[in-house]
């Protein structure tokens, strides 16, 4: 039996070899929750629609577009101007429809001129009440709810704790499943679509204000949050699958529909997907890949020890590898993200393009992510270095990081971090510059030594915290030293078999990198002339050439370039 309710004509009779039609099931969209929430406290409304219903006036007599710019909300919501454009670009990364106006702004000027329309405002202003599902045991999980934690007397559990350590204190096989998180989304989506339909509807003129009506314009940016699908199928957009405006007259205005039916036949879909998930889940996901908490021997390991899972629907995984190296390609990829989950020791390479990507719980590895169009977020890691070209980076509970970015928006800086480092883009492959093209990167614009440094408690992770806290401004990132920046080689090898047309780092480096990076280079040929001058014995060739291999070896070791030689291991 189908889930949707929609009126369907007879079908002409089918030959017996055609396949059954599948089930759809409602499903949240993971980017909102994932990528698109904001540790503002001016922007997390606990009360229901009472006052976003007050800047939904304000907004919508401000515009006859039905659109706003980043200097509306700045008036409205009476938020710094920083942070209104912070909304906006966050926003648009998150959008859920491509061919909206400001997904395809990508400068500071085209943003605010283009504005977000008012109702995909709402929606995501709406959901910055969420709160993140705890990882399973954690002694606060009881407290998992969409409104404010009590505040508690500060025990010292995370300031105690390292970022790393406070993942794995709780352990992978403890860690949310996707399956949990689906779920945690729908509970908190079935009990809030009610105050979230209001906010879209229009009450019919001369009846009570019970009477809320939804027009098919406005029921479509539900499509922010849900959408239909299933394992193995692209997502289907509510539009094509509501029985509300199924037979409406293209020449015709849509015919509004009561929000209280719309609601009705959300929450039903909602159940049954709930209910299919709990019918689905079995003990073996929540189980830890196989060398996910322990160190394995590198030869037990090759470059294709971590097979990305995924569907169409969700992200791939790469996730336990330890002393080893992966490398992926946009072929061995399903779908439009990817997550790098507690890798150690390692060396990833995901030259691909993408639109989301997410490093969670790594450590001692470098990371090399591609093209990624729309947002990364990188959290709990430590002395990790990682190497991205993205439209936008958000780093979370870190501690001693190496970004080397290029980056079409400032990086979002948000937690309990410490020492971290930026410098600019500093490698390539060949087919970079496509993969840019390919998901709307510019390589004329680069903001990475301009983070945005935000509290350090983040209002969304249902932790109890003392009062004050949520005060603090997050540790900033440093600049890497010009002295200390150097090019990252991507073997040859690691490439695509389609050769593609990129020979440099598409984004111009600064002048003091630029001149550092001149100056190692002179210096590197400088050495090379005199060692090829110079006449020494044997024994002292041997004695200079040990030298060197022990320097360099320190060297590889010092700078984390040693997870680069696990990509040769097989070799």
């Amino acid at each position: 039996t189908s889930m949707m309710d929609s009126a369907t004509e007879p079908q002409p009779e089918q030959p017996p070899s055609t396949p059954v039609a599948p089930t759809y099931y409602l499903h949240p969209r993971r980017e909102p929750f994932e990528h698109g929430l904001l540790p503002i406290p001016k922007l997390i409304f606990t009360d229901g629609t009472q006052t976003l219903s007050q800047i939904k006036s304000a907004l919508l007599s401000s515009n006859s577009n039905n659109r706003v710019s980043s200097e509306t909300l700045y008036r409205v919501l009476q938020v710094p101007i920083d942070h209104a454009r912070l909304l906006l670009e966050t926003l648009s990364s998150v959008l859920h429809n491509d061919s909206d106006p400001l997904v395809n702004a990508r400068v500071p000027q085209d943003i605010d001129e283009v504005g977000v329309n008012v109702f995909d405002l709402l929606v995501f202003l709406y959901i910055q009440s969420y709160k993140r599902l705890l990882p399973k045991g954690h002694r606060d999980s009881a407290a998992v709810a969409d409104v404010w934690p009590s505040t508690s007397a500060f025990d010292g559990f995370l300031s105690a704790l390292s970022p790393l350590q406070l993942v794995r204190s709780n352990s992978r096989r403890f860690m949310p499943s996707q399956a949990d998180e689906e779920a945690h989304q729908l509970s908190y989506l079935q009990k809030h679509l009610g105050n979230i339909l209001s906010l879209l509807s229009d009450s019919v003129e001369g009846e009570d204000d019970e009477s809320m009506v939804l027009s098919m314009d406005r029921f479509e940016h539900l499509g922010f949050l849900i959408y239909f699908g299933e394992k193995g199928s692209e997502r289907i957009p509510l539009g094509q699958n509501t029985p509300f405006f199924a037979n409406s007259d293209p020449d015709m205005p849509d015919v509004p529909v009561p929000a209280s039916q719309v609601l009705d036949w959300l929450l039903q879909n909602i159940s049954n997907t709930l209910e299919h998930i709990a019918d689905r889940v079995s003990p073996k996901e929540n189980v830890p890949n196989s060398f996910s908490d322990q160190d394995v021997p590198m030869a037990d390991i090759n470059t294709s020890s971590a097979k990305p899972s995924s569907s169409p629907r969700g992200p791939s995984f790469i996730e336990g590898v330890s002393k080893s190296s992966v490398v992926k390609q946009a072929s061995d990829l399903k779908g439009t993200s990817v997550k790098v989950v507690n890798c150690h020791e390692s060396a990833i390479y995901i030259l691909a393009p993408l639109k989301y990507a997410t490093v969670y719980g790594c450590s001692d590895a470098t990371i090399v992510l591609g093209a990624i169009g729309k947002a990364i977020r990188v959290e709990h890691c430590e002395r990790v270095h990682l190497i991205t070209a993205a439209k936008r980076i958000c780093i979370v509970n870190c501690r001693e990081c190496l970004f080397f970015l290029g980056v079409n928006q400032q990086p979002l800086v948000v937690g309990d971090n410490h020492k971290l480092q930026v410098a600019p883009y500093n490698t390539f492959y060949s087919q970079l510059e496509e993969h840019m093209n390919q998901v709307g990167i510019d390589p004329k614009i680069n903001k990475w030594d301009e983070p945005v440094v935000l509290g350090v408690v983040d209002p969304h992770d249902s932790l109890s915290h003392p009062a004050g806290v949520a005060d603090v401004q997050a540790e900033s990132a440093i600049r890497l030293d010009p002295d200390q920046f150097t090019n990252f080689v991507i073997p040859n090898n690691l490439g695509s078999e389609q050769a593609g047309s990129t020979k440099d780092n598409p984004f111009p480096l600064p002048d003091a990198y630029l001149t550092s990076q001149q100056k190692n280079h002179k210096s590197l040929e400088e050495i090379k002339q005199i060692l090829r001058e110079t006449q020494l014995e044997e024994s002292r060739k041997r004695e200079l050439s040990s030298a060197i291999h022990s320097c360099f070896k320190d060297w590889l070791y010092a700078s984390g370039n040693i997870r680069q030689l696990y990509c040769l291991q097989g070799e």
